[in-house]
């Protein structure tokens, strides 16, 4: 994989941490705007990226990129997604993939006719111990209730309380608790259960943009809450409750670091088949093969699962009166 990270935010500090670990991928670019200028060549220099670029056609028309990672604010995905995937490019966009279904089923038809790959990064869908939990969920019988609570403070809310809206806040930019954080719990619960009958969103809502709020997830026999806040804090912890027992996860669903399976009886026991310590290895690794690979039904069912999540977004957000972009 000759690789163009497209910006220059804290996601992508955090991801060239990583990326060296990852066998075959080569960082041919970062691209970004003139006012991040000094950061990308301090980046360039430390992570040993082939070239600074400020000019994303520039980028695009190069022929020794083959695939562009795009890390930029969330309204901006659609759109350099779109100029990518028309110029012959792979894609690894960040989460969430687009700020409705619409957009992004656009992208996936531009993506099979261009013949590209068009993937989306959300790390949990990647994570080994999210893989164990799904096999693990036999032990505790039939599911009956799951809850996840990804809440934690954002200092940008302050900001957002004295009139400063930053993007996190901001409805035109695709911001919002559901789009930033509960992504990740919504993702979780659906690449174990698949798409619900019912959705329901009940939202704080400031300034036209939810700050917290309760995804509701009705499965029938099976009923999900799915809780995101950046207006307060609370212990971030997932439990998936059976008629046998519990699954709990202490921490985030984007990176399940480990997780307990318990008994009725209190028995428990803590399973961790993590690989490596930073959350994006797994993810990246797989992309690289499936990219290496040509491998368009594993890209298929990944598309297939991104597009049930924004089926599901569109509603959360409509039914609480939300409007993104």
């Amino acid at each position: 994989m000759k690789l163009a990270i497209i910006g220059a935010g804290m996601i992508v500090n955090d991801f060239l941490t990583m990326v060296g670990d990852v066998p075959g991928i080569q960082l041919e670019a970062i691209v970004g705007t003139e006012r991040s200028m000094d950061k990308m060549k301090i980046l360039k220099d430390k992570y040993e990226i082939h070239q600074v670029l400020t000019n994303y056609e520039d980028c695009l028309k190069n022929k020794s990129i083959d695939t562009v990672y795009i890390a930029l604010p969330n309204h901006l995905h659609f759109s350099f997604a779109k100029q990518a995937i028309l110029n012959k490019k792979n894609v690894i966009c960040e989460k969430p993939f687009t700020l409705n279904l619409s957009e992004m089923k656009e992208l996936r038809e531009l993506a099979l006719t261009n013949k590209v790959m068009l993937l989306e990064a959300i790390t949990n869908q990647y994570l080994t111990n999210y893989r164990k939990i799904k096999e693990a969920i036999k032990n505790i019988g039939t599911i009956k209730i799951i809850e996840c609570n990804y809440s934690q403070y954002s200092s940008r809310y302050d900001a957002f309380q004295k009139g400063e809206v930053l993007p996190a806040f901001n409805p035109k930019m695709g911001g919002g608790a559901l789009m930033d954080i509960n992504i990740y719990n919504i993702h979780f619960v659906m690449g174990i259960l698949g798409e619900p009958k019912e959705v329901s969103y009940l939202a704080n809502v400031e300034k036209e943009i939810d700050t917290s709020g309760i995804l509701s997830l009705d499965y029938g026999d099976k009923k999900v809450v799915c809780i995101g806040a950046k207006d307060s804090t609370a212990p971030i912890r997932t439990i998936i409750q059976g008629n046998k027992g519990s699954i709990i996860i202490e921490g985030p669903t984007s990176i399940i670091d480990r997780f307990t399976i318990m008994d009725n009886q209190n028995k428990s026991e803590i399973v961790d088949f993590k690989v490596h310590p930073h959350r994006m290895y797994e993810e990246f690794t797989e992309f690289e093969r499936i990219i290496r690979e040509s491998d368009f039904e594993t890209m298929t069912q990944h598309l297939d699962h991104s597009e049930m999540v924004m089926a599901v977004v569109d509603k959360g957000l409509e039914s609480a009166g939300i409007t993104l972009g």
